[in-house]
């Protein structure tokens, strides 16, 4: 029963097992849904998906089962340059009133599969093809009574009867780009728990047990608070190249402020030299030597640094390679020392992956840090924490 729907939630990469689709079975067996598809993708997604991560995934698996549409995600089917907005008619009032609606959303979508097949090069200010600026029903800023919007920044008309770019979880898919809640999701994954402190919170489990050995007289068991243990340094890269991710990076800071107690966090240039900052003005009153955070904070923080690492590769391996100032030893020596103290480190990257290649810098600083370096997207990130709580 269900067999195709499991493979197909399976294909569209949601780790299901088939204890989790037999509870979904067992489930339906009970009646908790009846007849109702909404209830039933409910049911199913409570019963087969984990994380929140995957609730994309899961709703694109849904639509191709349930609606036939092979893919919620049509836009990657249609290429970029299709989409760009490079002429936008403008259209009279009479132009628009001549427009014809065509006849519902299932009319829509037999039409736009049938574009899909015969189109074959971009078109703009048609009435037709899948285009941008013209009267079409299919394509971005231009004007339909009733169309189907896919690939346009922001709202224009309002009248589309399906946007395909909207997917109510799309923000949450692994290979989106970070925002501060999917930020928080993942450094969920870091944080432990240990009890510390005076016994001040009641154990209630403890209580029952020792009630029922006392024939019912009440016995009440405390135990010591529940706290946060895990322990972070974070070290963040600011100025020149890194203002283009100063969003990015203020998502992340924000989310490791908020999830984790013990947080220190410094602040350097391009790479990490004799001195970090405690400031991101960076003024010489700030600053704090890497010899003091090594005597600090104990080998158990965790450390993570945030930067690009697009810099001269001199300014890694060569003695006075600092932009800001000559510098005794190389930057890669100050790195390894901080990478000898703490055993548990990651280097989180917010350049786009793909751009790694181009510079060699990256590839230093990946080597220095034993291929430790992650992009900051959601499976980067994702990976970095597995690699923080590895022993």
């Amino acid at each position: 029963m269900l067999i195709d729907f499991f493979l197909t939630v399976r294909k569209y990469g949601v780790p299901v097992s088939i204890t989790e689709w037999l509870d979904l079975l067992k489930a339906l067996e009970q009646q908790l849904v009846f007849a109702d598809m909404a209830e039933f993708y409910l049911l199913a997604r409570l019963c087969l998906v984990k994380d929140e991560v995957h609730f994309d995934k899961f709703d694109r698996a849904c639509a191709e089962y349930f609606e036939g549409v092979e893919s919620l995600d049509l836009a990657s089917l249609i290429p970029p340059e299709w989409l760009v907005p490079n002429l936008i008619r403008q259209l009279s009032e009479q132009d628009k009133a001549a427009l014809q609606k065509a006849g519902g959303l299932e009319a829509l979508l037999n039409k736009f599969r049938e574009r899909l097949k015969e189109q074959q090069e971009r078109h703009q200010g048609g009435n037709k093809w899948i285009g941008t600026g013209g009267s079409s029903p299919f394509g971005a800023y231009g004007f339909h009574p009733e169309g189907i919007r896919v690939g346009q920044q922001g709202s224009g008309q309002r009248r589309a009867v399906k946007v395909w770019d909207e997917r109510q979880f799309a923000d949450l898919d692994s290979k989106a780009e970070l925002n501060n809640r999917n930020i928080k999701l993942a450094l969920r994954q870091l944080r432990r728990f240990a009890r510390t402190g005076a016994t001040l919170e009641l154990d209630l489990a403890g209580t029952i047990s020792a009630t029922s050995k006392q024939a019912g007289y009440l016995d009440l068991q405390f135990q010591r608070e529940r706290h946060n243990a895990v322990k972070v340094l974070m070290l963040f890269d600011v100025g020149g190249s890194m203002d283009d991710h100063i969003e990015q990076v203020q998502q992340l800071f924000s989310a490791a402020h908020t999830e984790f107690k013990q947080l220190e966090f410094f602040y350097f240039h391009n790479c990490v030299y004799e001195h970090v900052w405690r400031s991101n003005k960076r003024r010489p009153q700030d600053l704090v030597s890497v010899q003091e955070l090594i005597r600090t904070y104990h080998s158990d923080y965790k450390l993570i640094f945030v930067g690009d690492a697009t810099m001269g590769p001199y300014e890694i391996t060569y003695p006075g390679g600092s932009v800001e100032h000559f510098n005794a030893e190389a930057g890669a020596v100050w790195l390894s020392r901080l990478t000898r103290h703490f055993g548990h480190y990651v280097w989180l990257n917010p350049q786009p992956e793909e751009w790694w290649r181009s510079y060699a810098s990256i590839a230093v600083i990946q080597q220095l840090m034993q291929q430790r370096m992650y992009g900051l997207s959601q499976d980067g990130l994702t990976q970095a924490i597995r690699t923080l709580l590895q022993k």
